[in-house]
């Protein structure tokens, strides 16, 4: 019984996304909250924007029905529940400077570089007033060490900004935002139920859960765009279920290609846009002479790869898709 109770937290994010994005859509482009595809051909300013507001929306809903159901049915101890709504405060606090960063509109720059880092330290605060985590890390050569006070003050706050800064590196093709959230998210889940955090584990999966309803309307051609409220909301989200669940090594592990993300992104003073030179054809070219991203690099490998020289939006998408599983697959063997 308790079982079925806690899977209606995943059906709850899902079809709140599923069925509200549809509305958003139609009010985001009768208000004027749309932008431009920069993939397609003509560049059409057609696409409803900041859809990932629901999907935070919808996360949050999910998770505090969970809470509820651990609260008057599994009796579970309360020092979880405070990990959890730690963990909510840090997702929202950077949903709204997501947001914001999306109204001041990304042509525009929005929100200044250091800006953005600096409320994104502001945001782990959560995690780091209720000492989250185990100060006690693995070294090579060094063994076990404990970090003690160093952990919350200064290694929660760089992971959180971390992780959601660079998660928005890696972005701009139809469906890889959400595609990469649900792949490295559901794999993190695993994790966490497989190292006995089953409740960090629900936690995950109803962001899965909420990523895949909103993923039907993201994926090509694009319906709606996840805005940097999603994108920092997840990065927030893999930072915080490794930090909590102590397997930072393995989140860092699978978040490699945004590590070659910001080194390539570094390379170009990041400043270079992630995105394709479209063709009349609906194919991709290279915008610059330089690779300035993984997005730049697949580009590159399938031309090579591809008999029709011809590459698409989507091919883009799959290929890092593909290389993002490989890293879970070894992940899987090397720590579980």
């Amino acid at each position: 019984m308790v079982e079925i109770l806690v899977l209606i937290s995943f059906f709850i994010s899902f079809f709140l996304v599923f069925f509200t994005i549809p509305f958003w859509i139609r009010k985001a482009k009768a208000t004027g909250l749309i932008w431009e595809d920069m993939n397609k051909p003509g560049k059409p300013k057609n696409v409803a924007g900041s859809g990932g507001i629901v999907v935070v929306v919808a996360f949050v809903v999910g998770v505090l029905y969970y809470i509820a159901i651990r609260t008057f049915f599994i009796k579970a101890q309360n020092g979880i529940s405070l990990e959890i709504f730690a963990l909510l405060s840090v997702v929202l606090i950077l949903a709204i400077v997501g947001i914001i960063d999306d109204l001041l509109g990304w042509k525009h720059k929005g929100l200044s570089k250091r800006t953005r880092i600096f409320l994104a330290f502001v945001a782990s605060i959560p995690l780091v007033v209720i000492n989250a985590g185990s100060s006690a890390m693995s070294f090579p050569f060094l063994g076990e060490v404990n970090l003690g006070i160093l952990y919350p003050i200064f290694l929660i706050p760089l992971g959180i900004a971390g992780a959601t800064t660079t998660y928005n590196f890696l972005a701009g093709f139809n469906g890889l935002e959400a595609g990469q959230g649900i792949l490295i998210l559901s794999f993190l889940s695993l994790v966490a139920y497989k190292t006995g955090s089953s409740w960090l584990a629900v936690v995950g999966l109803i962001m899965v859960f909420a990523l895949l309803g909103f993923w039907f309307y993201n994926r090509y051609p694009a319906k709606v765009f996840p805005g940097d409220s999603l994108t920092w909301t997840i990065g927030a989200l893999i930072a915080g279920m490794a930090i909590l669940g102590n397997f930072e090594k393995i989140a860092a592990f699978v978040f490699i290609p945004y590590i070659l993300e910001t080194v390539l992104k570094l390379r170009g003073n990041l400043d270079k846009y992630s995105f394709g030179k479209p063709n009349k054809d609906g194919s991709l070219e290279m915008p610059y002479n330089k690779i300035y991203g993984l997005e730049h690099l697949s580009i590159y490998i399938l031309k090579k790869l591809k008999p029709s020289k011809k590459v698409y939006e989507n091919d883009v998408t799959y290929l890092i898709h593909g290389f993002q599983i490989l890293l879970i697959v070894i992940a899987f063997f090397i720590f579980l």
